[in-house]
């Protein structure tokens, strides 16, 4: 199993998705969550589309606008370190964890998060880790406390001087 982190490059994996084939690199252009089950899943695609046709005909109109990636091989969660080796489906293969990366328009893993299978991921903390980490790309040496919302203060990190936090951000401290 590949040991993806925070700072690797994901790989450029060329994927069968609902949406056709894919290169990761060329999905990727901008701020981009990648996450398992449902994402990527070890289903094939035609599972995958008949899936949606449910979903949408019973969400009351709502729309899976991105594409779902098979992997019924189970070579792409191997690739993105996405497997759960203690749940395995009827077949004995491993399922992937509910796992989930941020990735940087640098193609760059900024976040990885690896859940059992057995757990649910919580969509708000995900929501909210994007939203600091596009702050601190775009405002540098800022750093976000324990349970920040957009809208609340943020840290300016110790190696700054105060002379140098003027100068940075002229503005005032508050974001």
């Amino acid at each position: 199993m590949s040991g993806l982190t925070i700072g690797d490059t994901i790989p450029n994996l060329e994927l069968e998705t609902t949406h056709g084939v894919i290169k990761l690199h060329d999905y990727i252009n901008t701020w981009t969550i990648l996450f398992s089950h449902p994402g990527l899943s070890c289903d094939d695609v035609v599972s995958h589309v008949e899936w949606i046709k449910d979903i949408e005909a019973y969400s009351g109109g709502s729309k899976v606008t991105y594409p779902i990636i098979a992997d019924p091989n189970r070579e792409a969660i191997k690739e993105l370190n996405m497997v759960d080796p203690d749940e395995k489906d009827s077949s004995g293969n491993n399922l992937p964890s509910r796992a989930l990366h941020i990735v940087g328009p640098d193609k760059k893993i900024k976040l990885s998060l690896l859940y059992p299978a057995t757990t649910g991921r919580n969509m708000d903390k995900v929501m909210r880790v994007l939203d600091s980490l596009k702050k601190a790309e775009k405002y540098k040496k800022i750093a976000t406390p324990a349970n920040w919302k957009p809208g609340d203060d943020v840290v300016i990190s110790a190696s700054v001087f105060d002379e140098d936090a003027k100068k940075m951000f002229p503005q005032g401290f508050n974001f």
